[in-house]
This record gives structure tokens, sequence and C-alpha cells, in this order.
């Protein structure tokens, strides 16, 4: 199988490396500028481990891995897909939750970016070509995982939530910072859960796009559960209490979810192709 050479759209580039800058100039006011965010003081600490975790792992890899898929990588391609998916993620909370500054606008041009990115990424990925290179493989390590993903993490977030909704009261992460309501609990609920659940769905009948979704998951929750760590570090710096147990569970999430991330991409030859031809669009949603 010979290595494709057919490189990213020039409109995916310009996004990506609008993005990079971008990102760079967020991460680094919000981290080196005195008192720039305005957030209530026991939201900090999440906002600065966000931010460290995103410039040193998040900005690296999306560099790399746009230069690899430029190049016609599959590997390079999924990882850049799933680190878009975090930055996503991470800047439509800061776009709807964090209180608002002087960079408001770079949050929501980093929101329109990293969705029309990973949107049109995903229409792109050749799903097919995924299955194919993963083969015979058990995929149950991976329905496993995504099921264990949306099981702890609803229970996680019910576990406040459904108290309060029955008392008819707020939960204390809303309520103690003030906050209207907890942009992280949509996002996930709302998002992540269910993607998590569709994947490992799929992926459980073999469908192609069950590995498609699969393969960027992972990447993005290795990321992600590697920014919870930092922030976890981030509080109990600051003095806050953090349950040991939430602490075990972001912990083995992350390490399973890197070492599921990096056996999936090693099942990927160098020479497999990333993209697919317009008139496979449809059979592989079918596939």
């Amino acid at each position: 199988m010979t290595v494709s050479r057919k490189p990213l759209p020039r409109p995916y580039v310009l996004a990506s490396l609008a993005t990079l800058a971008l990102t760079v100039v967020a991460t680094v006011v919000g981290l080196f500028v005195p008192e720039f965010y305005r957030d209530d003081p026991v939201l900090l600490p999440q906002v600065y481990g966000q931010d460290l975790l995103t410039l040193l792992v998040g900005v690296p890899t999306l560099a790399v891995s746009l230069y690899y898929a430029h190049r016609g990588s599959l590997r390079g391609y999924v990882v850049w897909l799933g680190v878009t998916g975090y930055l996503l993620y991470t800047y439509a909370s800061y776009a709807f939750m964090a209180a608002f500054n002087e960079l408001y606008l770079v949050y929501t041009t980093l929101l329109w970016l990293t969705l029309f990115t990973f949107v049109g990424g995903m229409v792109r990925l050749d799903a097919a070509a995924l299955k194919r290179e993963h083969g015979d493989a058990s995929v149950w390590p991976y329905v496993g995982f995504q099921l264990l993903v949306v099981l702890l993490v609803s229970l996680l977030w019910l576990s406040e939530i459904l108290p309060a909704t029955l008392a008819g009261t707020t939960p204390a992460s809303i309520a103690d910072p003030g906050l209207p309501t907890s942009v992280i609990y949509s996002l996930d609920l709302g998002v992540v859960v269910p993607a998590f659940a569709l994947a490992s769905y799929w992926l459980w009948q073999r469908r192609s796009w069950g590995y498609a979704f699969a393969a960027v998951l992972l990447v993005k929750i290795a990321t992600l559960g590697g920014a919870v760590l930092a922030m976890i570090v981030y509080m109990v710096r600051d003095g806050q209490t953090v349950a040991l147990p939430q602490i075990v569970i972001f912990a083995a999430l992350t390490l399973a979810g890197v070492g599921l991330m990096v056996r999936f991409l090693l099942t990927l030859s160098p020479g497999a192709e990333p993209t697919r031809s317009r008139s496979d669009a449809d059979s592989e949603f079918r596939a």
C-alpha cells in the first residue's frame, strides 16, 4: 500500500494554523497576565489547569498532527481531529461560561474555527479505511472503555444534579461560584456521553463509523483527561478539597485512554489514506 500524498484542503490548514496562533495567545495571556481572569476564585484553578495542559500538550500535538495529516498520514489525521475536538470542547466552555474578559472574541473565534475544522475533517475521514486497518482484532477493549466513560461521567454529574433537582435547590458547583448553570454539565451530558454511547454501539456492531468515532474520541479523552488532572493539581495547591476517588477515577481513565489510543494508532499502517472519495460517502454510513 502506497503512502497517500493527498494534502489537506487549504481551508482546514489555514483554520488549524489560526487555531494554533490564537490558542497560544489565549493560554499565554491566561497563565501569565496577573489577575486576567475575572471568574470566581473557586473556578480559577480549573481554568489555569486547562490552560496549562492546552499550552504544553494540546498546541504541540495539534501542530505535529497537522503536519502529518497534511502529508497524508491516517494516524496524523486521527490525532489532528481528536485534538481539534478537545479544543472545540475547551473553547466552547470558555465562550459560554468564562466571565467576560478582553479575549472573549478570541474564544468565540476559536469556537467557530474548531467547529468548522472538526465537522469538515470528520466528513472527509475514510471510516472504512480505519475498519480495514483494524482488521479482525478485538474491539471489546474500546467498547468497554467507552461504556465505562459513559457510566462514570453520567454518575459523577447525576450525583450532583438529581439530589438538587429533587430538593428544588442548585448544585454547589453552580451555586458557589454564582453561575446561572453549568456548561460542563451540558457539554458532557448533552454531547460527550451520547457520543461515546453511540460510538460504542456502532463499534460493537463493527460499523465503519464506530471505528472512526472511537479513534477520535480516544484522542479527545486522553487530552481532556490530562486537563482534568492538571485542574486537580491546581485545585489542591489552592487548598480546595478534591475527593480521592475522583482523583483515582480520572487518573485511571486518562491512563487507560492514552493506552488504548496508542494501541489503536499502532494498528494503522503508514500508507493508509486518511480521506475517502466522494462516491464512497453514502456507503460508509451504511457499512
